[in-house]
């Protein structure tokens, strides 16, 4: 047990369990288990899989997991400005989309490891810096990044837990968005970022005018030193809410560029992506089949009433998109009573 193969076979032989368990009743060539044999075995599975993570060789100190087993901490890394991913409540706590999901992995965790794991957020001023804290074993999570082939090169990504896309924040009336009336428009974008190199290819005759961070851009709009802003989606509307703009708009219904958001993991830390893309595939579910803690917690920042005020529907049918690509994660059913 004390290779990471072993740990990994621990995983698959868990999954198989859990594969057996659903769907013994089911057209397969598994033997069907009970399911009081099947929470004995879970059980057994679990404690083998502390057991391996907490007695690791040397070898592999350098893992998240075996990070997390000696300090009981799970570093989440981010800028804290970017509603409602992440960004801190007004007693300073971090709050936000991003949030959830890694409270999930930390619980995960915890249950994996036999002992508590303590989330800790270590806000980023400087998103550039994100690979580098998390390649250099500095931080161990990053929730809410889009995919970017270059950064993939440096970090892995996990199982997405949404969909967003480039849109245009302006003022009501002023532009339809379409690339054509964007010509010779004093657009705002973040620097060397996704917005400016489509704004660039959809719209060669535009202006792009970089700032530092969406903040900044937002900041300039509303201080009419740009025509409009594109950025994503879900961070613009977080800002058109907390700093309360009226009068203002995201266009076009359709984004320009769509794309999958994920958590930023160290690259080759396989047995750790795997216990992150269980808690998102998990969460995915649990919304999927209405458990009501997690459709009220994922409601809070996608759902009615939220800045992005996406319909629960809506919100089904793009996790049910997103779990395709994997087996359904279900809670076991009590065993039953003799």
């Amino acid at each position: 047990m004390g290779s990471w193969t072993d740990r990994l076979n621990v995983l698959r032989d868990a999954d198989e369990l859990v594969h057996r368990c659903h769907h013994g009743r089911a057209l397969s060539l598994a033997p069907s288990v009970p399911v009081s044999a099947c929470r004995r075995r879970w059980v057994a599975l679990v404690a083998l899989l502390s057991f391996g993570l907490t007695a690791a060789p040397a070898a592999s100190a350098q893992g998240v997991l075996d990070r997390v087993a000696r300090s009981g901490v799970l570093r989440l890394v981010g800028p804290v400005d970017q509603p409602p991913l992440l960004s801190l409540d007004r007693q300073g706590q971090p709050q936000g989309y991003a949030v959830l999901i890694a409270s999930r992995v930390a619980a995960l965790l915890s249950q994996a490891l036999g002992r508590s794991v303590q989330l800790r957020l270590e806000p980023l001023a400087d998103p550039a810096q994100l690979s580098q804290r998390l390649g250099e074993g500095q931080a161990d999570l990053a929730c809410g990044v889009p995919f970017n082939w270059a950064r993939d090169m440096m970090l892995d990504y996990s199982l997405p837990f949404g969909i967003s896309g480039l849109r245009l924040l302006t003022p009501v009336g002023r532009l339809d968005a379409k690339p054509s009336q964007l010509a010779g428009r004093r657009i705002g974008v973040v620097g060397d970022s996704l917005a400016e190199t489509e704004l660039r290819g959809m719209q060669p005759a535009a202006v792009p005018v970089p700032f530092p961070d969406l903040q900044a851009a937002v900041a300039a709009l509303t201080a009419g030193r740009v025509e409009g802003v594109i950025g994503d989606s879900a961070l613009l509307a977080g800002l058109m809410q907390e700093r309360g703009l009226r009068g203002f708009a995201l266009a076009p219904a359709v984004p320009y560029e769509r794309y999958p958001v994920a958590c930023a993991v160290p690259q080759n830390d396989s047995a750790y992506r795997d216990l992150v893309n269980r808690a998102i595939a998990q969460l995915l579910q649990a919304y999927v089949d209405g458990e009501p803690q997690t459709v009220d917690a994922v409601d809070r920042w996608i759902g009615p009433g939220s800045a992005m005020n996406l319909d629960p529907e809506r919100i089904r049918s793009v996790f049910d998109a997103l779990l395709m690509s994997v087996e359904a994660l279900r809670p076991l059913p009590p065993a039953a009573s003799r």
